[in-house]
């Protein structure tokens, strides 16, 4: 059932992102930059609001944030054809930015809830592999929408997506209730900050997710303006990400059934993303099929790492965090994952493109910091009474 609900949620978002651009462009009627002020508005919403969000879904239970934050974006959805121009158009992207915002700490604190401790990142890993494939399903579904060429084509992408979302919703709410969890003392959303431990060790991830960007932008524009591949390569690459994402997300987490396992997941993700920062650096010195094996490789570094830190992270998320503030808890890791995205993308095209490769290496150090940072943060956050098993039940790291 979570299997199902994930291939959904995935489906939904698919499906619009698909073609969202186009249909900001011809539907609604918007420019370039409007486009941008309302993508950096919503950027803006998921970084201040996970947090608060990530709270709510602690207070009111997981699967009621995840249904209504589902039914929100539905209705955000259904609603983008009836924007007017700007304003309209960053109302309707800032809530649905913070109803998906909602639904997915609700989905971390639903799924934590009512699967055991023991199968927790096992499941948590088969629905992100469920969810690749509903994205994947609805981006050929967003794509065939579009193919449509057509003002019906851009109301039906939309229409498809708040459709897919609408019975999200409604599945989800007529999932199993999550057994109670005893409260405790409430404090303020931002009050998580004050657990430095495991604030150092968002850190650290925030710092490795940085390899996404490096995979969906930095690496394609280094492609198209520093190599001698054709475009229609990028698509390869892209496809062989999904592929490795899909069918090695569950064996990945093999080992992260504890700290100890989950310093050797980090450390593993962060090594396979120094590594390949220079092999991407050395496609801007060859030519040809030797350029696409050495592309393919990469990838497939940029993927493990993908598979490992989440693997390793959902750990921490379920098993370091209270029970009763996990969504706070993820809250957190997703602002400072907001951070990084607001400032990566710049800085880290600078850093390759500007550069004329050699920002590859000086990337590729961040990430082997990262590997020799993880050990100690670990030991730290084992060291902090965040809850009162952990101590009992994990060896020293």
């Amino acid at each position: 059932m979570l299997a199902v609900q994930n291939a959904l949620w995935g489906a939904g978002t698919g499906a619009f992102l698909a073609g969202s651009v186009v249909f900001y462009t011809l539907y609604v009627g918007l420019g370039p930059v409007q486009i941008g002020l309302g993508l950096s508005a919503a950027g803006l919403v998921a970084l201040v609001g996970s947090m608060p969000l990530g709270h709510l879904a602690d207070v009111i239970g997981g699967r009621r944030a995840w249904a209504v934050g589902t039914a929100i974006r539905a209705l955000a959805f259904a609603a983008y054809p009836l924007a007017a121009g700007f304003w309209s158009f960053l109302l309707l992207m800032c809530v649905q930015t913070a109803a998906e915002t909602l639904s997915t700490s609700g989905r971390v604190v639903y799924t934590a809830a009512v699967v055991p401790p023991e199968s927790r990142v096992r499941v948590m890993a088969f629905g992100r592999a469920y969810l690749n494939v509903g994205w994947t399903l609805g981006a050929g579904l967003g794509a065939a929408a579009l193919a449509l060429d057509s003002r019906p084509g851009l109301l039906l992408l939309v229409l498809v997506a708040a459709a897919v979302c609408a019975v999200n919703a409604a599945g989800v709410a007529r999932m199993p209730a999550a057994e109670p969890v005893a409260a405790g003392p409430r404090s303020g959303s931002w009050q998580v900050l004050r657990d430095l431990p495991y604030s150092a060790g968002s850190v650290v991830f925030g710092v490795l997710w940085l390899h996404a960007i490096l995979w969906n932008d930095v690496l394609q524009l280094w492609v198209i303006t520093r190599t001698d591949v054709p475009k229609p390569v990028l698509g390869g690459l892209v496809a062989l990400n999904t592929v490795l994402a899909v069918a090695f997300q569950v064996r990945a987490t093999r080992g992260a059934g504890s700290l100890p396992g989950v310093v050797r997941l980090t450390r593993a993700a962060a090594l396979s993303s120094a590594i390949a920062c220079p092999i991407a650096a050395a496609t801007g010195l060859t030519r040809g099929w030797l350029t696409v094996v050495l592309l393919s490789l990469a990838v497939t570094l940029f993927t493990a790492t993908e598979l490992w830190v989440s693997a390793a992270q959902w750990y921490v998320q379920t098993e370091i965090a209270p029970a009763a503030r996990r969504g706070l808890y993820s809250g957190l890791d997703k602002s400072v994952q907001g951070v990084t995205r607001l400032a990566g993308p710049a800085g880290l095209t600078f850093l390759v493109i500007q550069t004329g490769g050699w920002g590859w290496w000086v990337i590729g150090a961040g990430f082997a910091a990262c590997a020799l940072a993880v050990r100690p943060v670990m030991s730290w956050i084992e060291r902090t009474p965040r809850t009162a098993e952990l101590s009992a039940t994990h060896s020293t790291v």
